[in-house]
């Protein structure tokens, strides 16, 4: 989701057309932990790996056809910085650097949308 880690890196969904690629409820999501990120002061700088992509699911004789895609996102190159503090702000302890991701995504007329995007921190990889 390299139009995500562009958000990200500004706290804001301006200019990342994400609109066009995920459901608005996916879009919902995403404008919220920007949100919480902008008002706290931070922004994501560095490179979020991703690793072992591969599809675990596909449904293409559904009426709406539909994929699941996992990761393994890698966050050891990212740091949170705060643009009030001027500072780098350290990772909480207990935060794995690796944790697997999964995405479900439906094919509708313009192309492929991602209807949910999940990371979970509890499934390291």
């Amino acid at each position: 989701m390299d139009r995500a880690d562009e958000g990200f890196r500004k706290a804001g969904a301006k200019g990342t057309d994400l609109e066009r690629y995920v459901t608005a409820e996916a879009l919902g999501q995403f404008r919220n932990d920007l949100d919480r990120m902008k008002a706290a002061g931070t922004v994501v700088r560095g490179d979020l790996a991703h690793d072992d992509t591969e599809v675990t699911a596909l449904d293409m004789d559904a009426k709406t056809p539909s994929a699941t895609v996992q990761d393994c996102m890698g966050i050891s190159k990212w740091q949170t910085y705060s643009t009030k503090e001027g500072q780098v702000l350290p990772m909480p302890s207990a935060q794995p650097t690796r944790y697997v991701a999964t995405a479900t995504a439906e094919k509708w007329e313009d192309g492929w949308i991602i209807t949910t995007f999940t990371p979970d921190g509890a499934q390291t990889c």
